[in-house]
């Protein structure tokens, strides 16, 4: 009778597991369609029925996705073992490309700011039929960031 109490103690609904993991339910419920998040368990009456393993497992989604990993390379860190159990020389794999991902997009984001504020010192703020920030919003942008 102590393993099922234990077991029971162990178990918590989705509703908790959101809770304890800042999660949303919905999000849960999709990472679990997607198979990041493995199909829990299910009560008697068809309830999810979750643990300590889906808690961390979710946690580390979460977390991963705060640092902007996609579900394709979470699902890819997943496969290798997950937290613990996953070789360093191939996370470290996946975190680099992941990091020379963020570069690009912080050159690009520099590139952005200096073409906006140029933009912006250039408008006058008066009504006049020409505004360089409606200009460069009109414009065809070339690979990527316009550039002008």
């Amino acid at each position: 009778m102590r393993l099922i109490t234990d077991a029971r103690a162990d178990s918590i609904t989705i509703g908790e597991l959101s809770r304890r993991t800042g999660v949303h339910v919905e999000t849960i419920r999709y990472y679990e369609k997607v198979g990041l998040l493995p199909a829990p368990r299910r009560s008697a009456s068809g309830r999810r029925i979750y643990g300590p393993f889906e808690t961390r497992i979710l946690a580390f989604i979460r977390r991963a996705r705060e640092l902007g990993f996609t579900p394709d390379e979470i699902r890819t860190l997943l496969d290798l073992g997950g937290p613990g159990k996953a070789s360093c020389a191939e996370v470290r794999a996946i975190a680099m490309r992941h990091l020379a991902g963020i570069r690009a997009r912080i050159a690009d984001l520099r590139k952005l700011e200096r073409l906006l504020a140029r933009t912006v010192a250039r408008c006058s703020g008066r009504a006049v039929p020409d505004c360089p920030v409606i200009d460069i919003l009109a414009m065809k942008p070339r690979h990527g960031i316009a550039h002008r």
